[in-house]
């Protein structure tokens, strides 16, 4: 079931499962040492899909003048099946009904640019070197307050 909560509406069990599923994959599964969980979590909106575990999460915070988010991850067992696609269109939904009017800013990782230009993001300027991963920046329009789904 899909759910979209403020820091302090999840339940420690929500919290963990939602670093578990992060830590899992952001910095086991890619070899990657750095602080995963930060003070972006404190005034993140969290949007996650919990099964009897997190299966799909993003976070969606104000970046100064524009929304970004991140932490873009479902569970590798549940990966192939949509999970990603319908990810995004909750994290745009999110972002639509709560920050209508902002520009949206985000890092992604390189290999997966293609996936977020499926949703209207461009690239700009060359990719560099975040948390020992070859990151790109990409924007996005503001979407109003009507997001229409892009990929059911």
């Amino acid at each position: 079931m899909w759910q979209i909560k403020s820091f302090s509406e999840l339940s420690t069990q929500e919290l963990f499962e939602i670093y578990r599923l992060r830590v899992a994959t952001f910095v086991v599964a890619q070899k990657r040492i750095y602080q995963e969980v930060d003070d972006h979590d404190l005034a993140a909106l969290h949007v996650f899909d919990q099964d009897k575990h997190v299966i799909a999460y993003a976070r969606v915070f104000l970046d100064n003048d524009h929304i970004t988010f991140g932490r873009i991850v479902t569970d590798s067992k549940h990966r192939g099946v949509g999970l990603g696609n319908q990810l995004m269109n909750h994290v745009l939904t999110t972002i639509s009904e709560n920050f209508p009017q902002l520009p949206i800013e985000i890092e992604a990782q390189v290999p997966v640019a293609n996936f977020y230009k499926r949703f209207g993001f461009k690239t700009i300027g060359q990719p560099f070197i975040y948390n020992s991963t070859p990151h790109i920046k990409m924007t996005h329009e503001p979407l109003g307050q009507h997001y229409q789904k892009m990929i059911s």
